[in-house]
C-alpha cells in the first residue's frame, strides 16, 4: 500500500521543478533563427543573464550543460600548461579542476572538506607563497551540491588582493544563481558559470558563461581556445554565430519566460524566499538530529547554503532505504549522498520553483519515512520548520 499517487514532489538539486509557465512558453513551434524575434529574444536572454550575474561584462549562452560552461570557461582564457588553483570545499570545484587537467591545465587543489568552506586565509598564504605569479587562476563554487557548504565569494577575493596576486577569480554558481545573491562586478570575479537546470528554472541544456574584462585580455593569449566555445567567434557579426550553429530555440523561449518571473518576483524577494525556506529545512533537520542518528554535513551553521542540505545519517542506516521509502510510498524524490558522501548521506533540495507547501510536504515525508524504518531520530522536525515559518512570514 503507498499513499504516492498524485504530483510527485521532485526534491532533487537539479533539474528542478519547471514551472508550469516555462513549459508552456516551450510548448510552441519553432521560428526562424535568423528572424527578427529571435534576434530579439537573444539580446533580451544576454541582457539579462549580465543583469542576474551582476555584470556589466560580456555573457555566452552555450547548448550544453553546467560541465560545458565549465569547458567554455577555461578553454577561453587559459593555454595548456598553464597553473590554476582549485579551492576544495566538496565536489564540484575538483571536478571542474579535473576537466581543465585533461585539456593540459597544471592543477593545485588547496585542499578542504565536505563540512567547511574554503577557508580565505589559507588561499592568501598560498598565494603570496606564488611570489612568480605562477597560478593564472583561482576556481571555486559558490555552493557545492555535493557538501551543501556556501563559499563566501567576497572574502576570496580579498584574500587574491591582499595577497597582491594576479589570478583570475573564475566561480561556479550552477547552484546559487537565481537562489542567492551574486555581484560578479561588485566582487571582483571575473569569470562566471552557470546553467539553466537549478534556480533559473528551465530544463537542463543550457550552460552560461559571463566574462569580465580582465578574463576578455586574458582570452587575447588563450592557447585552448576551440571553436565552439570561443567567445570570439561568439561575438560575430551573424546571429548564428551566438550559438555556433543552431540556437537551441526552445529552451531559450522557456529561460526567457523563467527569467520573467523571477524579475517580476523581484530578485531581493527570491533570495528572501530561499533563504526562508532553506532555514525551515535546517530547523527540521536540527530537530531530527537531536538524537544524535542524524546531522549536518557542514559543521557551521553560516555556510550551510540556501539551495540544498546534504544530512548525514550516523546510525549506520543506510540511506537508500530512506530515499527508496520516501519515493515509492509517498512520491517524494530526495536527493542521494554523492562524492565523499556516497552512502552516507541523502539531500534535500529547495531552490529554483519552490514553495512553503512542497518543502513541509518533502519534510512531512522525511519524518514519515524516519518512523516507519524506525530510524532514530528526535522528534518534532516539521513542526520546527512550521513554528520558524510561523514567525517570519507575517500575514
Amino acid at each position: 500500500m503507498t499513499v504516492r499517487n498524485g504530483r510527485e514532489f521532485l526534491s532533487i538539486p537539479g533539474p528542478t521543478t519547471v514551472p508550469d509557465e516555462v513549459l508552456r512558453a516551450m510548448h510552441r513551434p519553432a521560428i526562424d533563427l535568423y528572424s527578427g524575434a529571435h534576434l530579439e529574444l537573444t539580446a533580451s536572454c544576454l541582457a539579462d543573464l549580465g543583469r542576474i550575474f551582476g555584470t556589466k561584462g560580456r555573457s555566452y549562452i552555450y547548448a550544453a550543460n553546467g560541465h560545458g560552461a565549465w569547458e567554455a570557461a577555461v578553454t577561453n582564457v587559459l593555454s595548456r600548461g598553464d597553473q590554476i588553483l582549485v579551492l576544495e570545499s566538496g565536489r564540484f570545484a575538483v571536478g571542474w579542476g579535473q576537466m581543465a587537467a585533461m585539456l593540459g591545465v597544471e592543477v593545485e587543489v588547496l585542499p578542504g572538506t565536505y563540512s567547511r568552506a574554503v577557508d580565505p586565509a589559507a588561499l592568501e598564504a598560498r598565494l603570496r607563497a606564488d611570489r612568480a605569479g605562477a597560478i593564472k587562476a583561482v576556481l571555486v563554487v559558490q555552493i557545492d551540491t555535493a557538501s551543501s557548504v556556501v563559499n563566501d565569494i567576497p572574502a576570496i577575493r580579498a584574500a587574491i588582493d591582499a595577497a597582491g596576486h594576479n589570478a583570475l577569480l573564475m566561480v561556479d554558481t550552477i547552484a546559487s544563481l537565481g537562489i542567492m545573491p551574486f555581484a560578479m562586478d561588485d566582487w571582483g570575479v571575473d569569470v562566471a558559470v552557470s546553467g539553466s537546470q537549478k534556480g533559473l528554472m528551465t530544463p537542463p541544456g543550457l550552460g552560461f558563461v559571463a566574462a569580465g574584462a580582465k578574463a576578455l585580455r586574458a582570452h587575447g593569449r588563450a592557447g585552448l581556445r576551440t571553436f565552439y566555445w570561443d567567445w570570439t567567434q561568439r561575438e560575430g557579426p551573424e546571429h548564428y554565430q551566438k550559438y555556433c550553429g543552431t540556437p537551441p530555440e526552445h529552451l531559450l523561449f522557456g529561460l526567457r519566460q523563467a527569467m520573467d518571473l523571477l524579475f517580476q518576483e523581484g530578485l531581493a524577494n527570491v533570495f528572501r524566499r530561499h533563504r526562508l525556506l532553506a532555514e525551515a529545512v535546517r530547523r527540521a533537520v536540527a530537530a531530527w538530529a537531536a538524537g544524535g542518528a542524524l546531522g549536518f554535513a557542514v559543521n557551521e551553521p553560516a555556510e550551510r547554503a540556501d539551495s540544498v542540505t546534504t544530512i548525514l545519517l550516523n546510525s549506520g542506516d543506510d540511506p537508500e532505504r530512506l530515499r527508496d521509502y520516501c519515493n515509492r510510498h509517498l512520491g517524494v524524490v530526495l536527493g542521494l549522498g554523492i562524492g565523499a558522501l556516497s552512502g552516507k548521506a541523502f539531500r534535500i533540495a529547495h531552490m529554483g520553483h519552490i514553495n512553503a507547501p512542497m518543502i513541509l510536504g518533502t519534510l512531512g515525508a522525511v519524518e514519515v519515512g524516519l518512523g516507519a524504518l524506525a530510524i532514530p531520530h528526535g522528534q518534532g522536525g516539521v513542526q520546527a520548520a512550521i513554528d520558524w515559518l510561523a514567525a517570519e512570514v507575517k500575514a
